[in-house]
Order: structure tokens, then C-alpha cells, then sequence
């Protein structure tokens, strides 16, 4: 019996939702054929309707009565559509049918499941591995490699096991561990990563932990277990079947022997069927995807909306979700009188010219980008892995790099060391310049944060959620960004494994989490979290994959307006079941007392699913409220936001002319309320 019910249920799934549709289009076509009495066909077209919608009904109920002993909703339809056939009511068998496979198509076109990811992280380990075996190489295969043997990495190799340096120095690519932007140098002593790509020097290193006990092969198991605790949202009819199903045939059959009335028992079981039910929530979470996908958002989970909507706690990574995740020059200082800033920045765009670190490829670019010239070539250049850059030009030597370069080198640090303190206590990533020996100059470079993020968190903790910065970088800069944004709470030197475990403490404390994040770091979090957000644009793949919801273009600033949204959702869900149980009830005692008809009764039943639909429209285009008290509090900084914005595009009237989304939220709902009928001025009303 397993067998034959498993082979069914397999039959019923080909196809796919693409199969569902074309059935449900056709089936519409003749239902309504035969209702205004067009059916060229020499029989009923509701038998069309029933055959393509409700015989997958009534054996899908079967299945889940007979092989897992489940009484859903789809028990009582499928009896409902046999009783309606039986009577020769086919068109009211058929717009039973064709409700609840409408219902049953929107849930499925919004319930996706989100791909793990896990096959790309696999591919970040690479399969083969430079042994060094009595000062010889050889190439094995990865699996081979045992803890202590040596192995050599070159420039662009991707790590294959944790290790030690034990001859070299180089700069590593941590990003898919830590998810910071800027490579790390390493030298004798330091540990490597699996997964982790070397930038620039070859080195050896001595395996220490190979195999699953690797940092990547311990990220991939955190994806994996991380989740398996996300179950699907169970349809609010199926949760209530098994007492719908028992009281609808309950009070038929007391009916029936009460009336010996077959169509007022027909009539109970017509009007008693969940349709509204089961429309009430896939046609809720359809518009406000569909709301969110306007305003950037991809929900790759139909039930993510909901699980939002009870979140109370918002985990940030930094970089590329806070800061745009790219290094950029902030500060240009000289130490030295014979050279102006203007010298230093030059000096150092030369020396880097040819670099291809991050920090000086910020250099070059920025350098382009103000002075609008070439860049003069350097007469000799050498990079020197995990110091800087050593460049002769003209009669200068210049050294662009590191403080251990500068001291490498026995230049003086005592006055360039005090001057950079300043910076580096603001999280900056200091290139120290020293020309023919002596230190003349300082560039600070800082991942920038993007634009109006302090507002955007300030909406988010006053909707009643509490944001929290973790993040791979140092003490210093988690700090600066979280007093800069205001963010009370935030950790430093995060792993991938120490951001999971705060969500799952968080969680086991009652907290539902939201995990917005962009690297590969993230990916176990993001599945861990209640709701996971990625970022689409700068964001892994592997992050995106790990990912309920992705924002396209990075814009976190739409974060509240999504907030709010899901909350809407929800409530506009419980309005919908709060008027299906309503009309339902009404309905019933009209169909007991014999008032309405079975005819009648599929009226009220699809009125029923008619308004459930309509409500769940207004969704589409809704909008988050106007705080009129955050407005009048706070109007003297937004005219400020908006005369900033108004200034630099050279604004008149017409708010077509601003790229609103330059502002703040509530800027821009200001700025658009006021516009509607004020020219921008002091008071804005």
C-alpha cells in the first residue's frame, strides 16, 4: 500500500508548478464556459475543471489519509466535490475545486526553498597541495596531506589546510572567514586558513589541522547543521483540519438525520469547505512580496515575511552591509615641511602605481579620480609581501607600507607613529611614506560607511528591534562604526563560528534574530538566524544562497520600510482568517436552517475568497506610515537633508528632479508629503 500511495504522490508532483498553472488556466476557461452557458463541448465543462483540479484534491487527501493518517483541509474539500458531483452540482464541484487549487498554486509559488550554497563552498578547497618532502616538491592530492607535513603556497593559491608559517611572508585574503576587506599580513609565526587565498609572497607552512577538522570543512558543517532547525510555516488550514474536517461532518450528518435534506447537508459541507482559509495567507505574502521586490528585496522564502515580521533583534556585519566594503583615502597628512599634502599624495600614487594591494589600488584611484592626470611611472618598483612598496623615482626612494617596514628599515617612527595614532584610534588603515629615509607623510584609508545609515538604525530600533554590530574586524574599528552609528551593542574579531553561536544564545534567550550580512563569513548565521538578509549586489554568492530574503542593490536603508511591512502583512493575514471564520459561521447556520442553497452557499463561499483576495491587494502598493511625531521632533535636521539634496542637483519644484533615495526615509516621506502641495521652504507646510 506504501508503495502504490508513494508512486501516486510521485505521479501527482510531475510537472511541477508549471503543470499546476497550465491546469488551473484551462480549467478556469471551462468553468466559466459553462457557467455563461458557451461549452462547445458535448458534455458538462465543469468535468474538465473537476478532472484537472479535483481529482489531484481528492487524491492528495487520500495519500495523507491513508498513508500518514493526516486529516488536512483537502479531506473535507474532496469530500464536499464528491458530494456536489454525486448531486449533480458539477459547477459547484468545479469552483470548489478550482479555489483551492489556486490557493494550493500561491503557496507554492511563494514557499521556495532557499539553495544551501554548500556545493560552492566545497569548491573554495582546492584539491591538490604542494608537499615538501627532503627540500623537494611534490603535488598530492589534498585528502593526502597529514598534520605536520610542510607545504608550499604561492601567490593566488587558495590554503588548503590550517597551518603555520614557517619560512616567508606574505598578505592573506581572510574575507571568507572574517569578512574583512583589507588583507592581512602574515609572517613567521602567524596561522593560515583553509579556504583564505594568499595575495602575494610564496611561503611554507606546517599543516595543523587538516581534513574536517579544516576551517573550511567546519563552515561547511555550520551551513549544513545550521539549517536544519527552519521548518516550513504549516498552512493555518491544515492546523485546524482535523477540527474542521470532524465538525463539518458532525454537524452534516446530525443534518441529514435530523432533515433527511440532501442539499442542505450538501449546502454544510459546500459553505463549511476552508477555501478563505487557505487563500488568507499565500495571497497576503504574493503582494507583499511583490511590495517588496519594488523597493529591492528578493524574499527567496514564502514564509520569511512572517518569520520577520516577530523578529526583535537585527545582527549587522560590517563590511559591505554598514560600510561599502572597499577601502578609500580619507586623510592626507605631511610631516615634513619641504613636502605639502599634495606632494605626499602624489609621491605615494607613483610608489603604488603598479601595486595590486587594495590599500594602493584605493590610492591610485582616488589620486585619478581628484587630479584628473596620469600617474608618473616609478624607475623601479618592487613589492615587498606583508610590508609595502619600495619605489625609486627621480632621486627619491620612496617606501609606502606598513609601520614593521619603516622599523625594518631603521627609519624613525617616533613623531609618524604619535601623528597616526589619531587615525588608527578611528579604525583607519594607515600607508606610512618615507622618502630617502626619512618619514614624511601619512594617508589614512577608511572603509567608508554608506550614506544615512545612522538614520536607517535609529528607524529600526525605534520599530522595537534591536541592532547589534559583529563583525571580523579589530576592537577599534567595530567601535568606531558602532558609536558612529549609534549601535549599543557589537563584538569584534568575530569568526564565522563566534557570530553563530550569538545568534543561537540570543535565540535559546527567546530573541528572534535577523542576520544581515554579505560574505561567505555570514553564511552559517544567515541560515541560523530566523531570518536571514543578504546582499545582493557586493554580497558571496554563497551568502545570497544562504539567504531568505536578498537586497538587490545593498540599500539597507529600506530595511524598515520591510520591517513594517511584514507586520502589515500580518496583520492584514489575521483580518483575512478573522472575516473567513466570521462569514463561515454566518454561513453555516444559514445552510442548517435550510436559508441558502448549495448554488447559494458556493456564492457566499467564494465572496468569502473574493474579499480575502482584494484585501490581500491592498498590499501591493502599500507604503510604511508618515511618523508625524518623529516629523515635527526632527523637521529642522531633515530640511537639512533636504536642502543638501535640493542644492547639489539643482532642485526647483518638482520632486522628479531629486533622487529620493539619496535621503533618509522619513526625509523622503517628508520631502514627498510636503512637495505635493509646498514649495521646499523653512517650515515645509
Amino acid at each position: 500500500m506504501k508503495s502504490l500511495l508513494d508512486s501516486l504522490e510521485k505521479l501527482l508532483d510531475t510537472g511541477g508548478i508549471k503543470k499546476d498553472l497550465v491546469f488551473l488556466i484551462v480549467s478556469g476557461l471551462f468553468l466559466l464556459a459553462e457557467i455563461f452557458n458557451i461549452n462547445p463541448l458535448p458534455f458538462n465543462a465543469a468535468f474538465i475543471t473537476i478532472a484537472l483540479c479535483g481529482i489531484p484534491i481528492i487524491l492528495n487527501a487520500l495519500i495523507g489519509l491513508l498513508g500518514k493518517f493526516d486529516i488536512k483541509a483537502d479531506v473535507l474539500v474532496a469530500i464536499a466535490i464528491i458530494a456536489a458531483v454525486f448531486l449533480g452540482e458539477y459547477i459547484v464541484a468545479g469552483e470548489v475545486s478550482l479555489i483551492m487549487q489556486l490557493g494550493s498554486l500561491l503557496e507554492e509559488l511563494t514557499v521556495n526553498k532557499a539553495r544551501s550554497g554548500i556545493e560552492k563552498l566545497v569548491k573554495l578547497t582546492p584539491k591538490i597541495a604542494r608537499r615538501i618532502v627532503n627540500g623537494k616538491e611534490e603535488i598530492v592530492d589534498m585528502d593526502m596531506v597529514k598534520e605536520g607535513d610542510v607545504l608550499r603556497v604561492l601567490p593566488g593559491d587558495t590554503i588548503c589546510v590550517d597551518g603555520e608559517i614557517i619560512s616567508g611572508q606574505t598578505s592573506i585574503d581572510q574575507s571568507v572567514m572574517t569578512g574583512e576587506s583589507v588583507p592581512v599580513d602574515k609572517e613567521v609565526g602567524d596561522m593560515v586558513y583553509s579556504g583564505t587565498i594568499n595575495q602575494y609572497g610564496a611561503f611554507e607552512m606546517k599543516a595543523t589541522k587538516v581534513g574536517n577538522e579544516s576551517s573550511i570543512q567546519k563552515m561547511i558543517e555550520l551551513v549544513k547543521s545550521s539549517d536544519a532547525n527552519k521548518a516550513d510555516v504549516v498552512r493555518l488550514a491544515d492546523k485546524w483540519a482535523t477540527g474542521i474536517v470532524l465538525s463539518a461532518l458532525t454537524v452534516a450528518i446530525i443534518t441529514y438525520f435530523l432533515t433527511k435534506d440532501v442539499n442542505r447537508t450538501l449546502t454544510i459541507l459546500i459553505v463549511f469547505c476552508p477555501c478563505s482559509l487557505v487563500l488568507a495567507t499565500p495571497t497576503a505574502i504574493m503582494a507583499a512580496v511583490s511590495n517588496a521586490t519594488k523597493h529591492g528585496f528578493l524574499v527567496r522564502e514564502g514564509n520569511a515575511l512572517e518569520r520577520l515580521s516577530v523578529v526583535s533583534k537585527a545582527v549587522f556585519d560590517k563590511t559591505g552591509t554598514l560600510t561599502y566594503g572597499q577601502p578609500e583615502v580619507e586623510h592626507i597628512e605631511s610631516l615634513d615641511d619641504n613636502y605639502s599634502e599634495d606632494d605626499i599624495f602624489t609621491l605615494a600614487a607613483i610608489a603604488e602605481n603598479n601595486s595590486e594591494h587594495p590599500l594602493g589600488k584605493a590610492v591610485v584611484k582616488a589620486y585619478i579620480e581628484k587630479k584628473n592626470i596620469d600617474i608618473k611611472k616609478a624607475d623601479r618598483f618592487q613589492m615587498i609581501p606583508g610590508r609595502g612598496i619600495v619605489a625609486d623615482f627621480e632621486d627619491k626612494k620612496i617606501l609606502a607600507g606598513n609601520l614593521k617596514m619603516l622599523e625594518e628599515n631603521n627609519i624613525d617612527t617616533t613623531l609618524i607613529s604619535k601623528k597616526a595614532q589619531k587615525y588608527l584610534d578611528n579604525s583607519a588603515t594607515i600607508i606610512y611614506l618615507c622618502v630617502n629615509g626619512k618619514a614624511v607623510g601619512i594617508i589614512s584609508l577608511m572603509d567608508t560607511i554608506k550614506e544615512n545609515i545612522e538614520s536607517t538604525m535609529a528607524e529600526i530600533e525605534e520599530s522595537n528591534v534591536f541592532p547589534v554590530l559583529l563583525t571580523g574586524d579589530n576592537a577599534k574599528a567595530a567601535r568606531f562604526i558602532a558609536k558612529k552609528l549609534n549601535i549599543k551593542k557589537f563584538m569584534s574579531d568575530c569568526l564565522p563560528k563566534d557570530k553563530l553561536r550569538y545568534i543561537e544564545e540570543s535565540q535559546a534567550l527567546g530573541h528572534k534574530v535577523c542576520m544581515v550580512g554579505d560574505g561567505i563569513n555570514d553564511a552559517p548565521s544567515l541560515k541560523k538566524a530566523h531570518v536571514g538578509i543578504a546582499m545582493g549586489a557586493m554580497g558571496s554568492d554563497i551568502a545570497v544562497d544562504a539567504a531568505d530574503i536578498v537586497l538587490v542593490h545593498d540599500d539597507i536603508r529600506e530595511l524598515p520600510h520591510l520591517l513594517a511591512l511584514s507586520r502589515k502583512m500580518m496583520r492584514t493575514i489575521k483580518s483575512n482568517i478573522t472575516f473567513s471564520m466570521i462569514l463561515n459561521f454566518i454561513a453555516i447556520l444559514l445552510a442548517v436552517t435550510n436559508v441558502i442553497n448549495p448554488v447559494t452557499g458556493a456564492l457566499v463561499h467564494n465572496l468569502g475568497s473574493l474579499f480575502v483576495i482584494i484585501n490581500a491587494i491592498f498590499l501591493l502598493n502599500w507604503t510604511k506610515e508618515i511618523d508625524f511625531r518623529y516629523l515635527k521632533e526632527n523637521e529642522d535636521k531633515i530640511y537639512d537633508d533636504i536642502s543638501n539634496m535640493a542644492k547639489e542637483k539643482m532642485l526647483t519644484s518638482a520632486v522628479s528632479e531629486v533622487n529620493l533615495r539619496g535621503l533618509p526615509t522619513k526625509s523622503r516621506i517628508l520631502f514627498e508629503a510636503g512637495s505635493q502641495s509646498h514649495a521646499v521652504n523653512k517650515r515645509l507646510y
